[in-house]
């Protein structure tokens, strides 16, 4: 494209010299200027392109980074949400209790609930008691139950 700006002024300006107006006309010296304005335009255009092309290259460059930036820190993000989920897939069929004493996270299938004996669940992390269902449990959670019994019969 600048070559052919370029070579529409050069027509132009062998055209200009080609006209009989005299080398000191008032006419000749405003042809002369812009023609010398246009060449000038033509130059900025033609560092305007390279300029472009240069910033478009960088900004090409940047994109790539950032990309493989990005696919590095969600690949992390998505091993670490997997192993999450690993963590609690089981958890489907059953709770979890967070241990008081490490803060490890115990998953407890719903059917040991259903033993008539009692139940002690460890930590495998350190190893403490997380749920015991032994008869104060049972005590415990009859407990429970009237005194949101009594709250109910209070609201109405």
């Amino acid at each position: 494209m600048t070559e052919d700006l370029k070579a529409r002024v050069s027509y132009l300006r062998g055209y200009t010299e080609g006209l009989d107006l005299g080398e000191e006309s008032k006419e000749q010296k405003i042809l002369h200027r812009i023609i010398g304005l246009l060449d000038d335009i033509t130059d900025e255009i033609e560092q305007l392109r390279v300029d472009y092309e240069e910033l478009y290259e960088y900004t090409v460059a940047i994109d790539d980074d950032l990309t493989d930036i990005e696919d590095d820190y969600y690949e992390d993000e998505d091993r670490e949400e997997d192993d999450y989920n690993d963590q609690f897939e089981d958890q489907e069929n059953g709770f979890s209790i967070e241990c008081p004493n490490c803060r490890e996270i115990v998953v407890v299938d719903e059917n040991i609930l259903d033993q008539d004996s009692s139940i002690e669940i460890t930590c495998p992390g350190c190893g403490e008691a997380v749920l015991v269902d032994d008869e104060e449990w049972d005590d415990d959670f009859e407990e429970l139950a009237e005194i949101d019994e009594d709250e109910g019969e209070k609201e109405d």
